[in-house]
Protein backbone atom coordinates (compact mmCIF):
# COMPACT_ATOMS: atom_id res chain seq x y z
CA UNK A 1 0.00 0.00 0.00
CA UNK A 2 1.38 3.30 -0.74
CA UNK A 3 1.91 6.43 1.83
CA UNK A 4 -1.61 7.98 0.13
CA UNK A 5 -3.95 4.51 0.83
CA UNK A 6 -6.28 4.98 3.75
CA UNK A 7 -7.84 1.52 5.07
CA UNK A 8 -11.51 1.14 6.65
CA UNK A 9 -11.53 -1.25 9.46
CA UNK A 10 -14.70 -3.14 9.84
CA UNK A 11 -16.28 -4.97 12.85
CA UNK A 12 -19.68 -6.04 13.19
CA UNK A 13 -21.12 -7.91 16.51
CA UNK A 14 -24.40 -9.09 17.87
CA UNK A 15 -25.62 -7.41 21.10
CA UNK A 16 -29.24 -7.71 23.10
CA UNK A 17 -31.24 -4.87 21.40
CA UNK A 18 -32.76 -3.42 25.33
CA UNK A 19 -28.58 -2.71 25.97
CA UNK A 20 -28.23 -0.90 23.39
CA UNK A 21 -27.68 2.81 24.68
CA UNK A 22 -25.43 1.66 27.36
CA UNK A 23 -23.10 -0.37 24.99
CA UNK A 24 -23.16 2.89 23.10
CA UNK A 25 -22.06 4.39 26.00
CA UNK A 26 -19.59 2.03 26.72
CA UNK A 27 -17.49 1.62 23.31
CA UNK A 28 -17.80 5.68 23.28
CA UNK A 29 -15.67 5.53 26.40
CA UNK A 30 -13.49 2.61 25.54
CA UNK A 31 -12.80 1.56 21.58
CA UNK A 32 -14.18 4.65 20.27
CA UNK A 33 -11.99 6.79 22.43
CA UNK A 34 -9.34 4.84 21.77
CA UNK A 35 -9.65 5.42 18.34
CA UNK A 36 -9.71 9.15 18.42
CA UNK A 37 -6.84 9.04 20.15
CA UNK A 38 -4.49 6.67 18.62
CA UNK A 39 -2.16 8.38 15.68
CA UNK A 40 -3.10 7.87 11.79
CA UNK A 41 -6.86 7.64 13.03
CA UNK A 42 -8.93 9.50 10.51
CA UNK A 43 -12.45 9.25 11.74
CA UNK A 44 -14.65 6.10 12.97
CA UNK A 45 -18.31 5.38 13.18
CA UNK A 46 -20.50 3.02 15.14
CA UNK A 47 -23.68 2.23 13.61
CA UNK A 48 -26.97 -0.15 15.31
CA UNK A 49 -29.60 -2.29 12.96
CA UNK A 50 -31.86 -4.05 14.99
CA UNK A 51 -33.02 -7.54 13.72
CA UNK A 52 -36.00 -7.81 14.85
CA UNK A 53 -35.03 -10.71 17.35
CA UNK A 54 -34.25 -8.91 20.26
CA UNK A 55 -30.55 -8.56 19.06
CA UNK A 56 -28.84 -6.02 17.43
CA UNK A 57 -26.14 -5.79 15.20
CA UNK A 58 -23.15 -3.23 16.02
CA UNK A 59 -20.89 -2.21 13.57
CA UNK A 60 -17.84 0.05 13.89
CA UNK A 61 -16.14 1.37 11.07
CA UNK A 62 -12.81 3.31 11.74
CA UNK A 63 -10.26 4.65 8.86
CA UNK A 64 -6.92 4.62 9.31
CA UNK A 65 -3.62 6.27 7.38
CA UNK A 66 -2.16 2.74 7.05
CA UNK A 67 -1.16 -1.21 8.62
CA UNK A 68 0.83 0.37 11.52
CA UNK A 69 -1.99 2.82 12.63
CA UNK A 70 -3.87 0.09 12.81
CA UNK A 71 -1.12 -1.90 14.43
CA UNK A 72 -0.95 0.70 16.96
CA UNK A 73 -4.58 0.58 18.03
CA UNK A 74 -5.01 -3.28 17.62
CA UNK A 75 -1.49 -4.98 18.47
CA UNK A 76 0.67 -6.93 16.48
CA UNK A 77 -2.01 -9.03 14.33
CA UNK A 78 -4.41 -6.42 12.86
CA UNK A 79 -6.55 -8.68 11.52
CA UNK A 80 -7.79 -10.08 15.38
CA UNK A 81 -10.79 -8.20 16.43
CA UNK A 82 -9.62 -6.25 19.92
CA UNK A 83 -11.45 -6.60 22.76
CA UNK A 84 -12.48 -4.71 26.20
CA UNK A 85 -13.01 -6.25 29.57
CA UNK A 86 -16.51 -5.87 29.60
CA UNK A 87 -17.39 -6.89 26.12
CA UNK A 88 -18.79 -10.35 27.27
CA UNK A 89 -21.39 -8.91 29.56
CA UNK A 90 -22.56 -7.06 26.28
CA UNK A 91 -22.10 -9.49 22.91
CA UNK A 92 -24.16 -12.60 22.37
CA UNK A 93 -21.87 -12.91 18.63
CA UNK A 94 -18.02 -11.64 18.93
CA UNK A 95 -16.24 -12.48 15.94
CA UNK A 96 -12.14 -13.10 16.12
CA UNK A 97 -11.63 -11.35 13.25
CA UNK A 98 -12.19 -7.74 11.44
CA UNK A 99 -12.35 -7.13 7.97
CA UNK A 100 -9.96 -4.42 6.16
CA UNK A 101 -10.60 -2.28 2.85
CA UNK A 102 -8.61 -0.28 0.91
CA UNK A 103 -10.33 3.09 0.42
CA UNK A 104 -10.73 3.98 -3.63
CA UNK A 105 -12.83 6.59 -4.00
CA UNK A 106 -15.20 8.85 -1.17
CA UNK A 107 -14.93 11.68 0.27
CA UNK A 108 -14.56 13.02 3.80
CA UNK A 109 -11.90 15.17 6.04
CA UNK A 110 -8.78 15.84 3.55
CA UNK A 111 -9.62 13.22 1.18
CA UNK A 112 -9.00 13.91 -2.35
Amino acid sequence: MTEETKILRKWTGVIRTADEQVYVDYIKATGLNDYKTTPGNLGFQMVLRARGDGTSEVTTLSWWTSVEAIKAFAGDDPEVARYYPEDDRFLVERPKNVEHYRVVAGSGPDWA
